[in-house]
Formats: structure tokens, sequence, C-alpha cells
């Protein structure tokens, strides 16, 4: 998470801020320490029922916006909204019962989490996968404290919960004072400059929806794995949605992804000859070695690839990008035409190309003010949490279409930020009152006329 604020903020706005990111991390920690200290006896003195409270509270209010929000911002919505609502109704519950089940669901999340950590790499073996496997083993010594009964009987399971989300979270403002404090540059993004700002930088507003058909935009283009199988695929659940898919001739099909800019910029790289992929070689090609690097091609732009292979399954549009930096960023990135089918492919180029192009948007946006708004609304936005969860499961694992995919959505979410569920309800609600005024003015209007015809009709008719 410290990497993708730093994007998405920029590291002049975040420098300047060090010593309050310093200052709120160590405040974070402490709390924590104090919090799981309270927790260890059993005697509680964290307000239990008041927090449960305004989880639910908080639960309730985002399922009644959650169908304000567009494709995957509604479902996240719904998402979030059952899993607060029923967190909170199990904390209110009370008793031996309630707690044991929150500590089998924390548990097993961070047993699942860390078990697919150190499995994925080690089979990838990417620079840092010894660093990943160490996270992975602390997952899963998490997990088995959230089994075990001791110190308190599951008794303090809320508590340990929002203690390690303190822990974590100190830790996260902790490496991005320090990371920024001296920094010139964002890592982030080779060769762009975080001092240099795009001339055409878009007004910092909000936008109700993603852009139109012709208005200029940054596209992410994505082929699925079962869009692009030449046969009818054997539907595997999450397998070909996020990995592969694989015919009924056993061909694996694996998909693909590009970036087009409305300046002309197209980065699209493929192997320059087809890799095998059969299941029996795709295990050894799946790891991140440099024995696995092979020759590879940009292709030229979108209307000759989809002409020669077929139109994208999926695209994401973007406004709030920075035509510059992505320029900068493809000026450099293009020198280099290896590729790698785990840490240098198609997908893992797209996802640095738009992590370039967004640099220091959620800034742009919120920033005219100053001050620590920016900042306060990317944390409090849960794409930035999706966006976080899917960089970190590429990054151990490796960039897929899919999880391309799922990226350019959450972030499309962070750069083009829509209104809140509340302001979007009330924008509706004043909308539907005016053009009820202006129907019942409208009827006020035909009143006379209607009661004049048949007044003349019955003055008009025949005496019987």
């Amino acid at each position: 998470m410290v990497r993708l604020m730093m994007i998405l903020l920029g590291v002049d706005y975040l420098r300047t801020r060090w010593r309050g990111l310093m200052a709120v991390g160590f405040l974070s920690i402490g709390l924590g320490a104090v919090i799981f200290s309270d927790a260890l006896d059993g005697a509680l003195y964290f307000p239990i029922t008041p927090f449960a409270l305004l989880l639910l509270l908080e639960g309730l209010a985002t399922l009644a916006v959650a169908w304000t929000g567009m494709g995957g911002q509604r479902t996240l919505r719904y998402v979030k909204g059952i899993t607060f609502c029923l967190s909170a109704g199990l904390v209110l519950v009370g008793g031996e019962h309630g707690n044991f089940v929150l500590s089998l669901i924390f548990g097993t999340l961070f047993l699942a989490d860390g078990t697919l950590q150190i499995i994925s790499a080690k089979v990838v073996r990417y620079r840092t996968w010894r660093l990943a496997i160490a996270g992975g083993a602390l997952e899963i010594a998490i997990a088995i404290f959230f089994y075990q009964p001791y110190p308190d009987h599951y008794a303090g399971t809320v508590a340990y919960c929002v203690a390690f989300g303190l822990f974590f979270g100190g830790w996260n403002m902790i490496l991005l004072a320090l990371r920024v404090r001296r920094m010139a540059a964002n890592p982030a993004v080779d060769g762009a400059s975080s001092s240099a700002a795009s001339s055409d930088a878009p007004t910092p507003t909000e936008w109700d929806g993603p852009p139109g058909p012709h208005e200029p935009a940054l596209t992410v283009h994505v082929w699925t794995p079962v869009g692009t199988s030449k046969m009818e695929p054997r539907r595997q659940l999450i397998v070909d949605r996020y990995i592969a898919a694989v015919d009924k001739h056993g061909a694996i099909s694996t998909g693909h992804a590009a970036l087009e800019s409305a300046e002309g910029i197209y980065i699209s790289l493929y192997p320059a000859v087809e890799i095998e992929r059969s299941p029996e070689e795709f295990s050894r090609i799946l790891r991140a070695t440099r024995d696995n690097d092979v020759p590879g091609i940009f292709q030229p732009d979108y209307a000759t690839e989809s002409k020669a292979w077929c139109p994208s399954t999926r695209q994401v549009r973007i406004r709030n990008y920075d035509p510059q930096r992505l320029e900068r960023f493809w000026r450099n990135y293009q020198r280099d035409t290896t590729y790698n089918l785990t840490y240098r492919n198609c997908s893992s180029t797209v996802a640095r190309a738009l992590e370039a192009a967004i640099e220091g948007a959620s800034a742009r946006v919120w920033g005219k003010g100053g001050g620590w708004k920016p900042f306060l609304r990317i944390l409090t936005t849960p794409e930035l949490w999706v966006a976080a969860q899917v960089r970190k499961r590429a990054a151990t694992m490796a960039w897929t279409p899919g999880l391309t995919l799922d990226y350019a959505r959450a972030l499309s979410m962070l750069a083009d930020p829509r209104p809140s569920g509340w302001v979007k309800m009330a924008r509706m609600a004043l909308r539907t009152m005016y053009r009820s005024r202006q129907r019942w003015r409208a009827e006020e209007e035909a009143a006379p006329h209607l009661d004049d015809a048949p007044r003349a009709g019955i003055a008009g008719r025949d005496p019987v």
C-alpha cells in the first residue's frame, strides 16, 4: 500500500508532509500496542459494543447507498456492507460462540493469504521471493494466534483485529514517511520526474461515471483468457479468470493486455516467437528467471493488433492521467524488448505504464485547497484496499490480464473519483423533486382547459 499511495499522491505532495505521516504512524503503533496488551488478560477496557454499533451503522449505511455505484464499485460496496454487518452482528451476539466464529474467520483469512503467498513465491521465484515467504510465514503465525484459545479464550478477538490493523497501518505510514523524506522522484515510475506537471492536467473535479465513447481518455485493453480461447474452454472457477483458460484439447490461453492513450501512445508487449504453453512446459516457463527471457516485440497500434487477432474483450477508461509522464515512461521502457512470462509480460508492462500515467492523480483531483484532504480521501476509499491487494497478489505471483483488469478498475475509481453514495442519492432526490414540480406545474396550467371542456359539452347538449 505504501508504493500505491506514493503513486496516487505523488512524491511532491507526500514529501512536504513526512513529519505528520511519521507522527501518525508512531501514534497508530502505540495505540495498537495498548489495545493488544489490554486484550491479553481477557478483561477488556476496549469499548467493544460501541465499536460494533459503529461498524453496524457503517455497514447499513454502505448497503443503503450501494445501489448507486457502477459495475465493480457497486459489488464492492455490497461486499463491504455485508462484511461489516456480519462482523458487527457476531460481536453484538457476544459470548463465547460469537467470538469463536470471528476468530475462525480471521484466522482462516490470514492462513489462506499466507499459504498462497508462500506457494506462489516458491513457484515463481522472483527477485524478493524469500522476503515474501517470510511475510507469508508471519501471516500463518497470526492465523495460529487467532485459532488457539490462549490466553483469553477468544474474548479479545475484536481487540486483536483492531490492534493488528493499527500495527500494520502505522508501520506503513512510517515506511511511507521514510521513503519520501529525501526523495526527489518516485521510484515507482521509471524516468518520470515528480516535480514536472503536465500543462494539460485535468481540472480537479468529480465525475459521475466513466468517460464517454468519444471523450479523450487513457484506455486499458484486456483480452481475457476465456474470451481468447480458440476452442470452447473448460470452465474453472478463478483459474480461467486470473491465470489461464484450458480448452478440451489441453491448449492454454493466458489472454493479453495493452494500454492506449488519446495522444497516440500504444503499449503492447508480446513475445517475438510464440511461447510453448503446453501443460508440461507451463510450470517451467512460469519461473521469473533469466533463462526464461525471450525476445519480445511491441505492437504498433490497437487497430493493427485487433485486426490480426480479435478486439479486446474488456476496456477500462480513465480521464485523469498525465500524458507527459506516460510519454517519458514509454520512451525509456521500449528500449528493452525482453519478454518474460512472469516478471516482464504484457500485463506487468501495462500495470507499470498505468502507474506512470496516473502518478499524482489523487492530489490533482482533491489537492486544490491543499492540506490533508487528498490523503484522507484515498484512505477512506474502498478501492484503495482493493488495488493494494491486487498489486500485492501480482507482486507475489505474476501480473495476469485478469489481475490487470481488476487493478485498472480499482485505480480508475481513485483517479476519476465518483461522488459518494449519499451525494449521489441527494442529487437523484433533488432531480426527482424538480421533475415532479415541473410535472405538477404543467398539470396546473392545463387544468383550466380541462375544466372548460366538459362544461362546454354539457351546455350544447339537447334537452331530453
